[in-house]
């Protein structure tokens, strides 16, 4: 698959091409298998889908990310103590078309969140020593509380580490098949021990894809290594939430597909990297 960056009034001599071989890993009943264990459970795992190689270069760029923002909210962390959000800038190594139009990838997101879905999210989470757990939430209210019934997958989650996530660093926790019921019956039912909480170690090069609004918790990392995990989110093609955006240089709109632009198409464009707020707007994250 292929992109173009287009001068002011047209192809221009100097028209920049990037380029990726779309592949898929999987045949499609075991897609369809994946989506059948999504939609029971609220999240699927892709054991050792995303490459290690590739994904060492998002390692070696965050660390200034990630003290940037410590800098910032330290004083007022929003997530929790010792737990800060990061958005990811729309540029390399992190506007990387084989990951965020991973074709297995977005088979699943497709079949849960419809055709014509929208990229609406790139960031991360990450805890360091210090942090604690974070109340049960959702990432998102249902659509709609007054009928007391949940709908189909509107908003989706892509999680995956840049690191290998151990049982001590502060894994996700999240209770199966919550996304289909509503909080308060999710939560008598973890109260009950009819459903339990699950820690999902993740390795570098693992990916969840999840519906947000099943009940989850940030939990401590009790070591000196920082656990980062992305989040790329997808929402129905109908979904958009201000406060939960990519913020794309212009020049980085210019070289991305066809579809990557149609899949981006609620976030701002911005003529410079270095428009972007002092302090993060994703700020109500737990419902």
């Amino acid at each position: 698959m292929a992109s173009t960056r287009q001068g002011a009034s047209g192809p221009s001599a100097t028209t920049e091409t990037i380029s990726f071989m779309p592949t898929q890993r999987y045949s499609p009943e075991q897609i369809q298998s994946f989506i059948q264990d999504a939609k029971r459970d609220g999240f699927v795992v892709l054991r050792d889908h995303l490459s290690r190689e590739k994904l060492q270069g998002w390692v070696e760029h965050f660390p200034p990310l990630l003290e940037k923002q410590i800098e910032v909210e330290k004083d007022s962390p929003n997530r929790g103590a010792q737990r800060f959000y990061v958005t990811l800038p729309f540029t390399a190594p992190y506007a990387d078309p084989s990951i965020y139009e991973d074709e297995d990838v977005l088979a699943i997101v497709e079949e849960l969140a419809g055709k014509d879905f929208v990229m609406c999210q790139l960031a991360t989470d990450t805890p360091l020593l210090g942090s604690d757990y974070q109340e049960l939430h959702r990432d998102t209210p249902p659509l709609f509380p007054e009928w007391e019934v949940e709908t189909p997958s509107f908003q989706l989650a892509v999680n995956f580490p840049l690191v290998d996530v151990t049982p001590e660093m502060g894994p996700f926790e999240v209770a199966r098949g919550t996304h289909m019921m509503s909080k308060a019956e999710g939560l008598r039912m973890l109260e009950t021990g009819e459903v339990k909480l699950e820690a999902i170690c993740l390795a570098l090069g693992d990916v969840m894809i999840r519906d947000v609004r099943g009940i989850h918790r940030g939990t401590p990392n009790r070591t000196e290594t920082p656990r980062p995990m992305v989040v790329i989110g997808y929402s129905r093609k109908w979904l958009n939430r201000p406060e939960v955006s990519i913020r794309i240089p212009r020049e980085e709109m210019d070289k991305v597909s066809e579809r990557a632009r149609r899949m981006l198409r609620f976030n701002p464009v911005l003529e410079s990297v270095e428009e972007k707020p002092a302090q993060e707007t994703y700020q109500a994250f737990a419902y």
